[in-house]
This record gives C-alpha cells, structure tokens and sequence, in this order.
C-alpha cells in the first residue's frame, strides 16, 4: 500500500459520512448510537483485505445496515422496560434542509418506525427515504429483491396514514412555538388551548432519570392543564433552535440543555408536543447549542 492509500481511503469515507449517518440515525433513533455505528464502519473500511471496491457507497451502506439492525434487536428488547413514552434523541438540523428530508427525520415519524422489525424499517428507509432501487436494498439488507420489496410493503402498510406531513413553514412554526412557551409561561389557559388541535397529544420522555408522565397526554383540555403544570417546575432560559426539521426549544441550565421541546405543527395548529428531559439524549445538544 502506497503512502497514499490510507489518505485517500479516509477521503472516501468521510465523502459519505452523512449520508451513513443519516441512514443509522433514522434506524435507531439515537443520534450517538448512529455515531458508534459510523465509526464502526470506518474502521471496518480501512482495516478491509479486498482493496479494489466496485462501489464505496453501497460497501458502506451495507456495513451501516448491518450493523444497525444488530443494534436494534437489542435496543428493541431494552425499550420494551423503558420508563414512560421513548422518543428519539433530538438532533439539530439546518434550515435549509428540503422538505421531504426533514419529514423523515421528524420524531413522530422515527417513533412510528419503531412498529417495524429491524428488516422492514432497513428496506423502507433505503427504499423509500433514501430512493435505492431494490436490487441495491437486497445487498444491504441481506435478503432478495423479492423479499425486500415485501418487507417495504408491509412496511407501508404498518405506517399507513399515521405518517403525518408537518407543516414546511419555519417561520411560522418558530411564532407559534414563542406563543406556545410564553402562553405555558405566563400560565395563559385560553391562549393555550387556541393553539392546540383537537386531537393533540403531549409526550414526555424521562427515561427514568427525570419525572415525566408515563403515557401520553390527550386531548386539548387534558394536555393545556399538564402543560400549565409542567412549565412552573421548567427551569433554565429557552433558546429557539431547529430540531429534526421541525420548531423547537431548548431550555439551557448552568451550561447544560435540560429539556427539549419539539412541536408538531399541522394546518396551523399544534397538533403534537414531545418533551424530552432524559439528560443521556440531551448531550449531542449541549456540545452543539451552549458556547464553551
């Protein structure tokens, strides 16, 4: 190996990194998992015997899918004794992320993926997010086209109409999300319950670690009382920021982000509220939003 290789083997790596990235995120739902896994495949890429590779890209998939439905398996058994509702780690996302892209890395989408055995969510995400045709989807996978065309189909079937499309307007969303933390604030019911849909429902995920409801909260009467209730023991100053595509804050205490607030806004109107305050998912957003 010429002195060379190694340089241009990283190269190539980190050329895909994304792309591995966001196919593992989307699989497991946690932003440092996906980042184990991509580290795992870059040191599986360049401790590899066979050094000419037809296509990088789909040798990287590959290891990234595979890995990542190992991981799964297990993860699926631990959130079975999860604490409460599980929602997936929140990740900062640009703004000039298109449309269909920030769709799928909305939380509700990832906690519906949740309904699927690792095969059937590999073969619709490489399919139907990332756009593989199924010949390639097979070799990632493990299976035939056939198969994998079965498994994105029940897939499909299994996620149907519950896959919701958020409304695209940031800026709109970023208003109604200050209206939204000042009304919780200030303790403003009537103002609250204008912004929430008829069928609203509020998450709150703890893990174990920080008290949260343990199911989901329902209805717009029900919901504005929790959160009125919520917001008085709410500490730290809030920050507005872009999570999984969608509006959110972030309120930061002592250097520290301790919760995250991600609203699903449709037709004007919040019409979902996750609250994530397990501080193992807050880490990622500290390092990225609080100034060292």
């Amino acid at each position: 190996m010429t002195p060379s290789e190694p340089d241009a083997d990283v190269a190539r790596f980190e050329e895909w990194r994304p792309l591995l990235f966001g196919i593992a995120y989307r699989m497991l739902g946690s932003a440092a998992d996906a980042e184990d896994i991509v580290q795992e495949a870059s040191i599986r890429w360049l401790g590899r015997r066979e050094r000419d590779v037809e296509s990088v890209r789909a040798y990287l998939v590959t290891i990234v899918t595979h890995l990542g439905m190992d991981l799964l398996t297990s993860a699926r058994m631990q959130r079975v004794s999860y604490a409460g509702p599980w929602l997936p780690e929140p990740v900062v996302v640009d703004d000039t992320l298109a449309a269909e892209q920030a769709d799928s890395l909305s939380l509700a989408f990832l906690v519906l993926l949740e309904e699927l055995t690792p095969p059937e969510r590999a073969a619709y995400l490489l399919h139907d997010i990332f756009g593989y045709p199924f010949n390639e989807v097979a070799q990632s996978v493990g299976r035939t086209p056939a198969d994998c065309r079965q498994l994105a189909s029940r897939a499909r079937q299994r996620i149907g109409d519950r896959r919701r499309r958020f409304d695209a307007d940031l800026h709109h969303g970023r208003e109604l999300t200050r209206q939204f933390v000042v009304a919780c604030g200030t303790g403003d019911l009537l103002g609250l319950l204008g912004m929430l849909a008829d069928d609203v429902m509020v998450w709150t995920d703890g893990g174990g670690r920080v008290r949260a409801a343990m199911r989901p909260v329902i209805g717009p009467h029900r919901s504005s009382r929790f959160l009125l209730n919520v917001a008085k023991k709410v500490e730290g100053s809030p920050r507005e920021t872009t999570l999984n595509g969608q509006p959110a804050m972030v309120f930061i205490r002592a250097g520290q982000v301790v919760t995250a607030l991600v609203l699903d806004i449709l037709d004007g109107k919040i019409v979902g509220v996750r609250v994530v305050s397990n501080p193992e998912k807050l880490g990622r957003l500290t390092a990225e939003l609080v100034p060292i």
